[in-house]
Parts: C-alpha cells; structure tokens; sequence
C-alpha cells in the first residue's frame, strides 16, 4: 500500500486495501496517538457501525493445568492460590448464563483449563451446552484448549458457534512464554475449529516483555487467519507466576495497541479483556477509537466493569449492543 498519511491509508482500507508484512507500518508507532486514533475510529465506524459486542465467561473447571504457559494462574507449575475445582456442574452453568441472557449480554462462553478437555469432562461440557441451548436463546461460545476434528464436531452440533483459542503473541515470542505446547499447535486448532463451522475469537496479550513488532506480527497473523474476534488482554500480573514482576502498561500503549489491531484487522471484533481496568473510563476511548468489544461481568482476570455499567457507558457514548 501506498502510505501518504493515517487518513489515507484508513480511506484506502475502507475501499479494500489492507496492510501486510511488506508494507513499512512505521507510521503506526510514529504518528501521535490521537492520529492513530481518528484513524481507527474512521475505520471502524465504516465496518461496525455503533454496534459494541458484549459477550461473559465463566470459568467452568479451573486449576491444575499442566502447560507452563508464563501468564497463567491456573498452571500447576506455579504457586498462585488459584481456587481448584472440577467441571461446574450445568445447573449452575444454566443459572448464571440466564442472569447473562438477562442482562442483555450478546453471548456466553465456558472456559476451561488444562490443554484439553478430555474424556467425561468434555462429556459434561456438551451436557451443559445443550442444557444451555434448550434453555436460552444467548449466543454460545466455547473455550477448552487444543480440541480434535471430532470433538469441534460434537461441540457444533450443540448450538455452539464461536471457539476461543488465542495465540497469545507472535511466533517468534510464543517460546519465551510457553514451551509445554508449540505457536503451530494454537494455528492447527484454530484451522480445526474453522473447517468445523465455527467463528474463531482469537487473540492475545500484551505488556509480557515483547517488542511493538511482535504485537505488530500477532496482529498480521490474525489478519492471515482471517480472525473475526480479536481479544486484546493487558496482562495482569499475578504473584507466584513467572511473569508476577512484569510492570504493567501504560494506558496510552494499551491504546495504541488497539487501534493498531483495527487497522489491521479493519472488519474484525476488537474486544478489550483482561487490564480494561488500566484504560481510562474502563475503555470508553478505545470503544470510539478501535475496539468493537468487550468482555464483561465478573470474570477471570478482569475486574472493576459489570454489565450494568456497561450498558451505562455505552448509552453514554453513543453505542449499543443490540
């Protein structure tokens, strides 16, 4: 693409252009912020209109995860005091999506930890979804690691129709986080869920000690995968995990970051996750400036937002989920 000025280059994206590897993309780390902000707002205003995507979790089976992944709380390589327990049961489940469903949120997603689900905990999970889908008329997304062919199958035909499974941050960083599970094990399960039928959220973190090319090369990589929902976590340090140290971002990197993903993943869901409570207004610049998204309610590793004053922030602003 021809680079004239952030104007420009959102214009010709709006016309059908998009950004790769061979463009120089020095501009999105040397303009001032608030350039690479109007620009994404101009971007994403063309593509997602005044619609902000809400979307909750629960954390269905946690702790005891035998990945080393360095960010993680749930590893058993590390010592965090994370609450440990076994696959929730899909009463409980049912309970909390309705209050979801309720409160107006557009979809809900059990996650799980552990590489994969297996065996009788898979069993449950697809219990639950379809005890969900009976039951409810929310949106279902899914969350459970590294999965095969045949389970992504299984999981469909219960009315699920999103998969989370981030790839965390760029190829060349991914071994300085984990080493338990290769960067091509995440692509292959990504591609799995694709061919099954799902709409992929897929993203990543950031403040874990890598460069703005690699953020930069994670966002290209979506692109590449053709990701239609792209979490963006500020890490949250937590005590007793390799990563418990790490000085947490500044708001206005977090910021750029996002509007940096919308420039190059112009038409996807920029949903702000774990650290919104870093951003001023629990994000309500990056929702007018590049994100389309967010989690929200109580959930992991993001506090401080509920789905009532999520509602309140985008009626504020302009925005809706419906």
């Amino acid at each position: 693409m021809n680079i004239k000025n952030v104007i420009d280059v959102a214009e010709k994206i709006i016309a059908g252009e998009r950004l790769t590897a061979a463009d120089n993309l020095d501009f999105l780390l040397n303009e001032p912020l608030e350039k690479i902000q109007h620009g994404a707002h101009i971007i994403q205003k063309k593509f997602c209109g005044n619609h902000i995507d809400l979307c909750t979790i629960i954390n269905g089976k946690s702790g005891r995860c035998g990945e080393n992944c360095k960010y993680c709380a749930q590893s058993a390589a590390h010592h965090t005091g994370v609450a440990e327990y076994e696959f929730m049961s899909a009463e409980k489940i049912l309970a909390v999506a309705r209050m979801n469903e309720k409160a107006g949120v557009n979809r809900f997603s059990i996650v799980t930890s552990g590489r994969a689900l297996t065996g009788k905990d898979f069993d449950k999970a697809i219990d639950a979804y379809k005890l969900l889908r009976e039951n409810l008329k929310i949106d279902l997304c899914a969350s459970h690691g590294i999965l095969t062919a045949e389970q992504f199958k299984r999981l469909r035909t219960t009315g699920v129709t999103s998969y989370h499974h981030n790839i965390e941050t760029s190829r060349r960083f991914f071994p300085q986080i984990c080493t338990s599970h290769t960067y091509d094990d995440r692509i292959n399960t990504i591609k799995l869920a694709q061919a099954a039928g799902f709409c992929v959220c897929s993203g990543g973190i950031i403040g874990m000690g890598e460069t703005w090319q690699d953020r930069i090369d994670m966002a290209l990589e979506l692109a590449a995968l053709n990701i239609q929902s792209i979490p963006i976590n500020a890490l949250m340090p937590v005590k007793g995990t390799p990563l418990e140290n790490q000085k947490q971002l500044e708001a206005e990197e977090i910021l750029r970051t996002i509007a940096i993903f919308r420039f190059i993943n112009p038409t996807a869901n920029i949903r702000l996750a774990a650290g919104r409570k870093l951003l001023p207004d629990f994000g309500a610049g990056a929702l007018l400036n590049g994100a389309s998204a967010s989690i929200t309610g109580n959930m992991l590793t993001t506090s401080g937002t509920t789905i009532q004053g999520d509602m309140e922030l985008l009626k504020k602003l302009g925005l809706t989920n419906q």
